[in-house]
C-alpha cells in the first residue's frame, strides 16, 4: 500500500503537482502513535465515518513514503462489533467496543442522518463514553450535524460551535445553551471542535491534520483529496429559511409584511404599529424569536432574494438592487458581502451559467 501511494505521487510529480522530496515534510517527533476513534452511532451518515478514517490512513501512507513513522492509530468505536444504519442497507464493522475503549487521544462524531431528535434518542449510551474521554483529556470533534450528539453531551453549554446552516434553528430550539457562530467552518473551543454543513468538515479534518502533524503535511492532504484547505464560511451555501418556527403570533404578523413588502422602505416604527408593541418590546421578541434583529431580518430577506435574481435571472445589478428596496449599491453591496462572504459578481459569476459577460 505505502509502495503504490508512492508510485502515484512520483508519477504526477512529471506534471508538477507534488515533489518527490518529502524530507520537506517535517513530522513532530513522537514515541507514541496517536490514537483516533471514529464513534459509529446509529442513524450515522457512512461518509462521515469513512471519510476521516480515510483522510488519516492516507496521511499515515504520506508519512511512510517520507520514510517517518506513521502516526495515527486509527480505530472505529460502536457499542457492538456491527452497526447498520441507513435502515440496514450498510453495515460497519466496528474495531473496537465503546466498553473496551478508555483512552485515546481524538474522538470523532460523525454526521447523523434523518430527524436529529430521533437520531439522538438511539445513542443516548454514547453520550457517558463521550463526556468520560473528553474528562480524561481527549479532543472531541463532531462533523456536521454529529453537533447535535456533541450538545446532547452537555459539554457544549456555554461554549461556541459550528453546525450545518440548513438546521442551526433547530439546534438553537434543542440547546439554548450553546452558541451557534453562522457560516463557520471550524469553531474550536476547549478541545472541543465542531465543523460547517455536509462536506465543510473535511476543512475541520484538514485542521486537526495540520494541528497534530504541520501545515505542509495538511496541504499535501488537501491536495491528495482536492480539498480548497483554507474555507473559512459556508454564507454562501446557506439558503434564508424565514425563521418562523416560533409561537410568537405578533413577530409572525411582522415577518408576512416584511416578506410581502420587501421592496418597500420598512421602518421598526411601522412594524411595531402594526402589530400594536411598544418598539422596546417589538424588538426584543423578534430577536428571541427569530435570534435576528429586525433590520438584520430584513436585509437577509432582501439578500435572499437579490441570490435568487443573480442565480436565475440576466438582470444587471442596478435592477436586483432596485427590485429588492436597496437605492445605494455601496450599502448593497457590503450587506450582500456580509451574508454570503462573496460580492454579488462573485456569486453571479459561481452561480450563474447563464449570464453572458
Amino acid at each position: 500500500m505505502a509502495f503504490n501511494l508512492k508510485y502515484r505521487i512520483a508519477k504526477t510529480t512529471k506534471k508538477g503537482c507534488f515533489t518527490t522530496n518529502y524530507s520537506f515534510l517535517r513530522l513532530p517527533k513522537r514515541n507514541l502513535r496517536m490514537i483516533v476513534s471514529i464513534l459509529v452511532p446509529q442513524n450515522a451518515v457512512l461518509q462521515a465515518i469513512a471519510d476521516p478514517q480515510y483522510l488519516f490512513s492516507a496521511v499515515n501512507q504520506f508519512m511512510m513514503a517520507a520514510g517517518k513513522q506513521p502516526i495515527f492509530e486509527i480505530q472505529l468505536v460502536g457499542l457492538n462489533k456491527e452497526v447498520k444504519i441507513n435502515d440496514g442497507l450498510f453495515t460497519i464493522n466496528t474495531t473496537h467496543l465503546l466498553k473496551d475503549v478508555n483512552q485515546t487521544d481524538l474522538v470523532i462524531i460523525p454526521a447523523l442522518f434523518g430527524d436529529m431528535e430521533y437520531a439522538i434518542s438511539t445513542n443516548l449510551q454514547l453520550l457517558p463514553w463521550i463526556n468520560e474521554r473528553y474528562n480524561s483529556g481527549a479532543t472531541i470533534a463532531s462533523l456536521c450535524v454529529g453537533a447535535f450528539l456533541l450538545a446532547s453531551t452537555g459539554l457544549l453549554d456555554g461554549k461556541k460551535c459550528s453546525t450545518h446552516w440548513g438546521f442551526q434553528n433547530q439546534f438553537r430550539n434543542l440547546f439554548p445553551n450553546v452558541e451557534v457562530i453562522e457560516g463557520s467552518i471550524v469553531t474550536e473551543e476547549n478541545r472541543l471542535f465542531s465543523s460547517g454543513g455536509a462536506m465543510s468538515y473535511w476543512n475541520l479534518l484538514l485542521y486537526l491534520v495540520e494541528k497534530y502533524t504541520d501545515r505542509q503535511t495538511a496541504i499535501l492532504a488537501s491536495k491528495y483529496f482536492a480539498i480548497d484547505i483554507d474555507r473559512e464560511s459556508q454564507c454562501a451555501f446557506a439558503i434564508f429559511q424565514g425563521q418562523k418556527n416560533h409561537s410568537d403570533q405578533a413577530v409572525k404578523q411582522a415577518q408576512d409584511f416584511i416578506d410581502f413588502n420587501i421592496n418597500k422602505k420598512i421602518t421598526i416604527d411601522d412594524l411595531a404599529s402594526l402589530v400594536s408593541l411598544g418598539r422596546r418590546s417589538f424588538e426584543r421578541r423578534f430577536k428571541l424569536a427569530t435570534n435576528n434583529s429586525v433590520l438584520e431580518y430584513i436585509n437577509r430577506v432582501k439578500i435572499e432574494l437579490a441570490k435568487k435574481s443573480l442565480e436565475n435571472s440576466r438582470k444587471n445589478m442596478n435592477e436586483v438592487m432596485y427590485e429588492i428596496g436597496y437605492t445605494d449599491a455601496k450599502a448593497f453591496r457590503t450587506i450582500f458581502k456580509r451574508v454570503t462572504g462573496l460580492t454579488p459578481i462573485e456569486y453571479r459569476n459561481k452561480y450563474n451559467k447563464l449570464f453572458v459577460f
